[in-house]
């Protein structure tokens, strides 16, 4: 068995984080983004080790460490909230904006033109989108976003720029995921690139750059998406052969992400049989995923409600939110009514509140946080590998 020391340290960082970021998810239902940090450095470091022992090749070593730096600026800018994480303001505190965007720009030029073999001339227009778009961005972000007001006689000019403005400020973050999977492939093909390694790059932007836009678009929880990002970044491949062998993508994170989703079916099918001993009706999907509370505790319960009411006249009637529009509404990220608002603002809610307890039950979620069978995931796929493949195999005859 082949064994990979530098990673079989990443795993272990990142299954101890894994193991407390999920207690405090079940405490809090959050996870400060500064728990991450320790498994981060850990992780980045021994990856960045195994990479150099793999290939030698520092251009591959720091095109690496342009992708992750760019994950974590992209986070900064998304989450303005922590820009004054030191105690600065004002200018202070904008200031640091292209102290943080120097390093994202200048990785990305040594890994592909200072410290590559050869200069291929094709990653130039590519190197320039991509420090255009950082750059709009952390402009924007440093003069305050579109979000200031417009004078009367540029109204309709202004409300497009917004748009625009909205709509790149929302999705950059795809352009820069696509960019670094465009130059990974011609890295690939070019003489004196990376060669076969160049896979590596590609498979941690796309499927990084997937779980990312899976948590911006809300489905995904925030520490559930950075949870499979970081994963996939600290440990990109299996440090060991695991006993059912490795899938043939060999791509760690989302072995661990199937055996995750393969493991939760379990939940939805115990809440079923749990609703049917109990006689509790419902269309039949919302069975699988969901129970009744008594509307007077809903505060302590956890979960989102399923259900819209509306009163008239005294009586209150209900319906089921249909499944598109709870898509939508997860993606828009508004509409969804959960529990620990309702607990931690109840002000807000008055009229909810009391809406329910006259509706006497309320359909909600179950709310066990998806981190927890992501770190049954990973450990499950470190061990004994890629469920889905070892079924595809037994069904296929491959065992």
């Amino acid at each position: 068995m082949e064994l990979f020391y530098p990673l079989i340290i990443s795993a272990i960082a990142v299954l101890i984080t894994l193991v407390y970021t999920s207690y405090l998810d079940i405490r809090d239902r959050r996870v400060p983004f500064i728990h991450w940090l320790p498994m981060l450095a850990v992780g980045v470091t021994c990856t960045s080790v195994f990479l150099w022992q793999q290939t030698a090749s520092m251009s591959l070593v720091t095109g690496y460490l342009a992708l992750v730096a760019s994950f974590l600026y992209a986070d900064y800018l998304d989450n303005r909230g922590r820009t004054d994480s030191l105690g600065l303001t004002g200018y202070y505190a904008k200031s640091r904006i292209f102290w943080y965007l120097a390093p994202v720009l200048i990785l990305p030029a040594l890994s592909w033109f200072v410290l590559a073999p050869s200069v291929n001339i094709q990653l130039i227009p590519w190197y320039a989108m991509f420090a255009g778009v950082f750059g709009y961005i952390s402009w924007m972000e440093y003069r305050g976003w579109p979000e200031e007001p417009k004078k009367k006689g540029k109204q309709k000019d202004a409300h497009r720029e917004s748009n625009v403005s909205e709509v790149l400020t929302r999705w950059y973050f795809v352009l820069i995921v696509l960019i670094f999977a465009i130059t990974s492939v011609l890295m690939y093909g070019s003489t004196g690139g990376w060669g076969t390694s160049a896979i590596v790059i590609l498979l941690l932007a796309v499927f990084c750059g997937v779980f990312y836009t899976f948590g911006r678009m809300h489905l995904f929880g925030g520490a559930d998406a950075w949870a499979l990002v970081f994963i996939s970044l600290c440990v990109p491949t299996f440090p060991f052969t695991p006993l059912l062998g490795t899938s043939p993508i060999g791509f760690l994170a989302f072995s661990a992400l199937i055996n995750a989703l393969l493991l939760n079916l379990v939940a939805p099918v115990a809440i079923f049989v749990i609703n049917i001993v109990r006689g509790n009706r419902a269309p039949l999907m919302y069975l699988f995923f969901g129970f009744p509370v008594k509307g007077s505790a809903i505060q302590n319960e956890w979960g989102f409600v399923m259900e819209e009411f509306e009163e008239k006249e005294g009586k209150v009637s209900r319906k089921f939110i249909g499944f598109f529009d709870s898509i939508r509404r997860m993606y828009a990220g508004e509409g969804r009514i959960y529990t620990k608002d309702l607990r931690e603002h109840p002000e807000e809610f008055t009229r909810e509140l009391a809406t329910y307890k006259k509706a006497g039950t309320v359909w909600i979620s179950y709310a066990v946080p998806f981190i927890i069978p992501i770190t049954a995931g990973f450990v499950t796929a470190v061990i004994f590998g890629d469920f889905l493949f070892v079924i595809m195999k037994l069904v296929t005859g491959g065992i």
